[in-house]
């Protein structure tokens, strides 16, 4: 799934603050744990001197056989137990207060009375629940994690919100950005120098994009035009020789071939001019127009054609199809569908034309065959070995539908009844 930027680095500044925040906090609980027991352990060593000490003084205290109000026991050991070294170990204890055991750390260590004897003491201090520790640690470490995200996604959103602003009008600039309709370029001042350096650089870009397509479409224009006349030229100077008597059969029929593939070559230029034209975004002036209304002049004006197949035309009309559109490529649109359908359609063949609000399907009968759905529109495709066909309409549909985002067109093949649809979302 796909985020803008600053989600992006939130998400992935969450993720390694949660590790860096687990990995500290294992680190940060071993350490107090660690000055807890040391802290505890410099307590344990200092009593174990001043409590040999008083049992000097007062050999009574060698009676203390369990812990008491001191916390700490002697008992007498004999010669081969004795060692030299403090031991130090944690062990549970029942208390009458919290009617449990809890955790103690207890010194052990031996030594030799004022008569010679072998003793050893026990001293013992309560220390902090481990469980208890980790507990408040982790609360205490939820709460500041949760904080810090928080306090991380108020301020990266306020700071990349600033910091992005100039780049976000660098990329409405660039949506709304047409060949052959640019606006003059301003230079801008950025606080910060990436996006500045982006600006020039861009701005410099569409300069010269504008500078090829001008070009481009000048030559494109000049080319068309000085193929046209010749062509033109051409034709009718074989319709003049057509038309004299001295000509053979054999003749005639080469003329007329020759001249046919010259109206093929002229419908092709005528084309790929269109072609190019809208490519170039030459058409950008929209209006609200009536597709019903469209449909059904266009219907009229080829009644001719129409009635020459012997086809049958209906016009469903289900609801009203209104769009923000080019009227000359709503006429490109709709003539080359129409044309589309009665030219390859059967004699006496039938086309159903069905409006919706928001798709029109242009249904007409024909091949008992399918097209290939993923070839029909593509430049000089032809399915058959039509030779009038210059394989183009299909292809000017698939453009002009591609200037409009939300638009589609689409071919399906059901009930031997071959279906063109347009669509446009709401």
């Amino acid at each position: 799934m796909k985020v803008s930027l600053k989600y992006y680095t939130i998400k992935y500044l969450i993720i390694i603050l949660l590790l860096i925040i687990a990995v500290w906090a294992g680190l940060f609980y071993a350490y107090i744990l660690d000055e807890v027991y040391d802290n505890v352990d410099d307590g344990l060593k200092d009593r174990k001197i001043q409590i040999i000490k008083a049992v000097y003084h007062d050999p009574k205290l060698l009676n203390s056989k369990d812990f008491g109000f001191n916390e700490f026991k002697i008992k007498a050991i004999p010669e081969s137990e004795y060692k030299e070294k403090n031991r130090l170990y944690n062990k549970m204890f029942y208390m009458e207060y919290d009617d449990k055991d809890q955790p103690y750390r207890v010194l052990e260590t031996d030594f030799i009375d004022q008569f010679g004897d072998r003793q050893r003491l026990e001293i013992r201090t309560s220390t902090v629940e481990q469980d208890e520790l980790v507990y408040d640690l982790t609360t205490a470490l939820i709460v500041l994690y949760i904080l810090l995200v928080i306090s991380i996604v108020v301020v990266n959103g306020y700071l990349l919100n600033k910091a992005m602003r100039p780049f976000y009008a660098i990329l409405d600039k660039l949506k709304k950005y047409q060949f052959g309709n640019s606006p003059a370029q301003e230079k801008q001042e950025y606080s910060i120098t990436e996006f500045e350096e982006l600006d020039v650089e861009i701005n410099e870009m569409i300069e010269r994009n504008e500078l090829v397509f001008h070009q481009q479409k000048q030559f494109i224009e000049n080319a068309s035009h000085e193929l046209q006349t010749p062509l033109a030229i051409v034709i009718n100077k074989i319709d003049l020789a057509v038309q004299t008597e001295s000509i053979d059969k054999n003749s005639l029929n080469l003329l007329t071939e020759v001249k046919g593939d010259l109206r093929r070559m002229a419908g092709l230029n005528k084309s790929l001019l269109m072609l190019s034209k809208i490519e170039n975004s030459q058409f950008n002036q929209t209006l609200k127009l009536d597709f019903n209304e469209k449909i059904n002049e266009l219907v009229k004006n080829y009644e001719d054609f129409i009635e020459f197949k012997k086809i049958h035309v209906e016009i469903q009309e289900k609801g009203y199809f209104m769009a923000d559109f080019n009227p000359d490529l709503a006429e490109i649109l709709l003539s080359n569908l129409l044309k589309n359908a009665v030219k390859y359609n059967n004699k006496e063949g039938r086309i159903t034309i069905i409006i919706d609000d928001d798709r029109i399907a242009f249904r007409n009968s024909g091949s008992a065959q399918p097209l290939d759905s993923t070839r029909i529109f593509n430049r000089f495709y032809k399915q058959g070995a039509d030779h009038s066909s210059t394989g183009l309409g299909l292809s000017i549909i698939k453009t002009i539908i591609k200037q409009y985002p939300g638009w589609d067109i689409t071919y399906h093949f059901e009930e031997d009844m071959h279906s063109f649809i347009l669509m446009k979302k709401k």
